[in-house]
């Protein structure tokens, strides 16, 4: 088994794309069943949402407000499954209720991990 990284993308910053209280409980439902069926599974490892602000710093160390400004597609979260391989990832992934958002998106990232602890 290797580890994937899912990244959920859905537009975080509009507030005209935000749902209602209602719709936000139906949808977390949703969110924690999908979730609930894989730790059902052995295949979570970990995961969580991320805020709305952040900084993006460029290689000339300029630091600008985040996440990102040109697009309202944002990084809303991740979590990070363990798989048999990429079409196992997939195939967890593609049933992400994100998805049925419009212009929603997942990536889905296998860790290949280039920091090892020192024995």
């Amino acid at each position: 088994m290797e580890d994937y990284l899912i990244l959920m993308r859905l537009d975080i910053l509009t507030k005209e794309a935000q749902p209602s209280p209602e719709q936000l409980q139906i949808y977390m439902k949703q969110y924690q069943e999908w979730v609930n069926g894989i730790v059902a599974k052995k295949q979570f490892k970990s995961g969580t949402a991320l805020s709305t602000e952040g900084k993006v710093i460029q290689s000339n160390h300029l630091i600008t407000d985040g996440p990102f400004v040109e697009t309202k597609e944002s990084l809303a979260g991740f979590i990070i499954i363990e798989a048999r391989n990429f079409e196992d990832a997939t195939n967890i992934a593609k049933d992400c209720p994100i998805l049925m958002g419009e212009g929603n998106s997942v990536e889905v990232r296998r860790i290949i991990g280039i920091h090892k602890e020192e024995e």
